[in-house]
């Protein structure tokens, strides 16, 4: 007698400073920043740990038509193990002025590919002796879809999204059945930006990233400005083990405005999780930069300031 189970799991990378690359996780982002964005982010996970996740990428948003419309773009590369994952996402936002701010309505367009270079693999025997491991390069290309809202003013923010709404099928290898699928990530973001003296502002955030039959996935972080030039912050992931029970990770995130347009950010993460006996820590760097836009000829010149939060 045979059987199959169907397991499910999250499947997309965490960002410890999620709040710089928002495009990424919400199509209804795009235009937010009331200029044109450009953002870059690398991140090592678990370091010590031979293949362990690595990623790069670039972010572009632009806002049109008196901020009514956004439009953005992210490419990815992601790798772990002998798997390489490329991706190129593409974002519009209809943003719709509400009290206080804008309500974005954002669909997303991604396709990635995915290819496993069986070639690197070991084995405690030459992996050529096993007829069900490849020995050569496999891929795939990946269509899929998304949509998000996004409800932001000068002082605040709010999103809930699900990049991925297609469980499309995963597989490299031809064969009958399926082993595994995109599964949908639901993602509910917000933060609100808090005086608290004189060039200090704290900014609390929170990251639920929920999946069907996963752990709940929670980041919470403060953030601290001062004088609107340098921050710091504490982060906490829930998560990522129910044995310890105390969580993913915790990070330690500081930056600097290195000009009025330009923002670098580091971060690192302490592992909570059993990983910690095995890692020293994940970190990740950040880059971005705003350009306020001319308008054209008939927009409004009155619009809002650029701005990082």
């Amino acid at each position: 007698m045979t059987g199959a189970i169907s397991l499910w799991a999250q499947q997309e990378t965490q960002y410890t400073q999620f709040m710089h690359y928002k495009l990424g996780l919400n199509p209804a982002y795009a235009g937010s920043s009331g200029s044109i964005e450009l953002a870059g982010l690398v991140r090592n996970q678990w370091m010590g740990i031979e293949g362990s996740p690595q990623t790069q990428l670039l972010s572009f948003s632009l806002p049109l038509v008196n901020q009514r419309i956004g439009l953005g773009a992210n490419i990815l590369r992601k790798t772990i193990g002998v798997t390489n994952e490329y991706a190129l996402e593409t974002a519009y936002a209809y943003r719709i002025p509400v009290p206080r701010g804008y309500l974005g309505l954002g669909i997303q367009g991604s396709v990635r590919m995915l290819r496993i270079d069986y070639s690197q693999l070991q084995g405690t025997q030459p992996i050529s002796q096993d007829g069900a491991v490849p020995v050569d390069m496999q891929s795939k290309l990946v269509p899929n879809f998304g949509a998000g809202l996004y409800y932001s003013g000068q002082t605040f923010y709010f999103g809930v999204s699900v990049p991925r709404l297609l469980n499309s099928n995963i597989d490299l290898a031809d064969g009958d059945g399926t082993i595994s699928r995109d599964v949908s990530h639901l993602y509910i973001m917000g933060g609100v930006e808090l005086k608290a003296g004189e060039g200090l502002t704290l900014e609390p955030q929170l990251l639920l990233k929920l999946v069907s039959g996963a752990p709940l996935d929670l980041d919470i972080n403060v953030m601290g400005h001062f004088e609107s030039r340098f921050h710091t912050g504490l982060s906490y992931r829930l998560g990522g083990s129910a044995g310890t029970g105390f969580g993913e990770s915790a990070a330690l995130l500081i930056g600097a405005d290195l000009t009025p347009n330009m923002q670098l950010g580091l971060a690192y993460d302490m592992t909570l999780s059993e990983l910690r006996d095995f890692s020293s820590g994940s970190v990740e760097v950040m880059l971005r930069y705003l350009l306020q836009r001319k308008p054209a000829s008939g927009e409004d010149t009155e619009t809002d300031s650029p701005r990082f939060f």
